[in-house]
């Protein structure tokens, strides 16, 4: 099914998705901690807390997706992804902090074996139904994530399948227990509880990466280098960055074109890229490109010579024409300047003149280090 990139429907369909995984996590917490207090499960009660991690999870997507989907404003113009990957390091430190509980209190009452409960036959239907009900949860969260293109969204299925996950584990702890293996029961919930645990840490450290501003990975990244120069004008790439917010990228791109187009003719080429990039890559939610002449990393240390210096320059080497001119252009290129100056196309008939005009140009190259070269343009 293809991606939906309406911003209403987008954020409609998250929290539709929030919604239903709520209801059914909060009759799982109620029905796994309930029969599992009657049925004497510590691994059922860990399951139902498990289930409710779920819940919390699902209250924190509804959250985000109200903040997230936000429209860019004055004071956030990036827009407002980031609330989202806030939501997902809260949930990563709470699932760690539940999944350490759960385990502490277990092994606490396993120093006391002849304490452990011995569950109910009836725990066994709450388990098999857990089960099914969260593995068709996991597969609608991330149908609806994957047409939203919600990380957080996805991290949530996730986290649903793995409480179907630790519901099988539920399963075997408590047909062990039954079957004459009083600790299986105890065993079982420390594992739902690691699991839990690192579920947690996987979010946290995911959400620190992206609040950080990590790079892309280093294929995606490769992708959209041979992008970038596959556009018609591009002749190289010198510095090309990126950054996560929520589901989408940022890129800045330092593109390398031909040093005598116009700006103009560069400006075009940047929005080429720039409008090539968004379109072919459905996470690329903007792009910063910068046009450069050739690959200036390094170059022009030192305050080099601008145009009002140039003028400067201009009218003291060429003072005979200095009234003439009518315009000229600078190249800043290989850590030196080119100028070319435009002069009314009489002058060029003028031999005397332009012998006078060639030793000044010459003058000028030799005595000011930074001009390479001087290049004289007569307009018809």
């Amino acid at each position: 099914m293809a991606e939906i990139t309406n911003i209403e429907q987008v954020r409609k369909l998250k929290a539709k998705a929030s919604y239903v995984g709520a209801v059914i996590n909060i009759l799982q917490t109620l029905l796994k901690i309930g029969f599992g207090i009657l049925g004497n499960s510590a691994a059922l009660i860990a399951d139902g807390i498990h289930s409710l991690s779920d819940l919390l999870s699902d209250v924190l997507v509804i959250i985000a997706v109200r903040m997230g989907s936000r429209e860019a404003d004055h004071e956030h113009p990036y827009g407002h992804r980031r609330f989202e990957t806030i939501a997902t390091m809260i949930l990563g430190v709470s699932l760690i902090a539940i999944g350490g509980g759960i385990a502490w209190s277990v092994m606490n009452r396993m120093e006391h074996p002849e304490h452990l409960p011995t569950p109910e036959v009836a725990s066994l239907g709450i388990v098999v139904i857990s089960i099914l009900v969260n593995e068709w949860l996991y597969h609608y969260t991330k149908r609806i994530a994957k047409l939203t293109r919600s990380k957080l969204l996805l991290a949530n299925a996730w986290h649903q399948r793995s409480d179907a996950f630790s519901s099988v584990i539920v399963l075997f702890g408590i047909g062990a227990v039954l079957l004459g293996y009083p600790f299986a029961d105890a065993i079982a919930a420390i594992v739902v509880a690691l699991m839990v645990a690192k579920i947690g840490l996987n979010l946290l450290i995911q959400s620190i990466k992206e609040l950080v501003d990590t790079s892309l990975p280093p294929q995606k990244i490769a992708e959209i280098r041979i992008a970038i120069l596959d556009i018609e004008g591009v002749e190289g790439i010198h510095l090309l960055r990126s950054r996560q917010m929520g589901e989408d990228a940022l890129i800045d791109a330092h593109i390398i074109v031909d040093p005598r187009i116009t700006v103009s003719e560069g400006h075009n080429i940047s929005d080429a890229v720039r409008d090539e990039l968004i379109s072919r890559f459905d996470d690329v939610m903007d792009v910063l490109v910068h046009v450069d002449p050739e690959n200036d990393e390094g170059l022009f240390e030192k305050s080099p010579l601008y145009r009002r210096d140039v003028k400067i320059l201009l009218d003291h080497y060429l003072v005979d024409v200095k009234h003439a001119i009518e315009d000229f252009k600078i190249h800043y290129l290989d850590g030196h300047i080119e100028v070319e100056v435009i002069l009314p196309f009489a002058l060029s008939e003028q031999a005397e003149q332009l012998a006078q005009l060639k030793t000044q140009c010459e003058r000028l190259k030799t005595d000011v280090e930074k001009i390479s070269n001087v290049l004289i343009f007569f307009r018809i």
